[in-house]
């Protein structure tokens, strides 16, 4: 069987999962995480319970090096024999058409969540506009129109950044995390309402302009590990997504490694 490993590394975590097989629709075998302090317990820990993958794909925000402690958890496995491959962003693939002005400065994991939002869409019926929303130690806010062509987004900081930022620069704001509330009458309310109504502020300013654009009301998808942070204080309608990451690694994959009329 051609199990399919899919990994997506961010800027704190290393998120893994297995499937039976390089396509969408594929069962989900088993799934996990890791701080990135911790990928060398990979080999040794839960990795040490899988069946062996016949292929690998994954996503990477993180350092090459960070890459190599991986690969280096790989060699470990007995039976583990494959090329690891990572996603690089090109012009055009698995009906994405990248929009960058250098495509392949754009990020990985936005290149991935982008053409896992555009499957999901066109699964539950026709094309239509789409804002692909990360939330995680920073921020995108990503656009593509009914053709799947990524015009561009925006990048901003992320709850934590916002904060430690504050805190450095202005004398005074060593408080606890807040609550989000319309009208903060303390400082520790402030700081989490502003951080918060920022990030929401930048996509319903994306929803505009994609709104414009198209002529036609855009889907919204938000990802990342801290998109429930924002579920309450969001303008528009959205679908929250734990693992966007990986349905479209899982597409890339089906492109990459699925063998002909499977």
């Amino acid at each position: 069987m051609n199990r399919f490993l899919a990994i997506d590394i961010g800027n704190t975590r290393l998120k893994w999962a297995m499937y039976d097989a390089p396509r969408r629709g594929a069962a989900l075998l088993a799934q996990g995480a890791e701080f990135l302090e911790q990928i060398e317990q990979l080999a040794d820990g839960p990795w040490s319970r899988l069946p062996a993958p016949g292929c690998m794909l994954g996503c990477a925000v993180a350092s090459e090096i960070t890459r190599r402690r991986v690969h280096e958890q790989i060699d470990q496995m007995l039976g583990w024999d494959f090329a690891p491959q990572w996603v690089v962003p090109s012009a055009r693939e698995a009906g994405v058409t990248n929009g960058y002005d250098q495509p392949l400065r754009l990020g990985a994991d936005r290149w991935v969540a982008m053409i896992g939002a555009r499957q999901r869409i066109l699964q539950r019926g026709g094309p239509r506009p789409l804002i692909v929303v990360m939330v995680g130690t920073a921020v995108t806010v990503d656009a593509l129109d009914a053709e799947g062509r990524f015009l561009g987004g925006l990048i901003l900081p992320g709850h934590g950044i916002m904060l430690r930022a504050l805190e450095t620069g202005t004398a005074g704001l060593h408080v606890p995390t807040g609550q989000v509330t319309p009208f903060p009458t303390n400082t520790s309310d402030a700081l989490t309402s502003g951080g918060t109504y920022a990030i929401a502020g930048a996509v319903e300013r994306m929803y505009q302009h994609l709104y414009l654009h198209c002529r036609m009301e855009p889907a919204c998808i938000m990802a990342g590990g801290a998109g429930w942070k924002m579920v309450p204080s969001m303008t528009r309608p959205f679908e929250l997504v734990d693992n966007l990451v990986f349905e479209g690694l899982v597409a890339l994959a089906e492109q990459r490694f699925a063998p002909p009329g499977a």
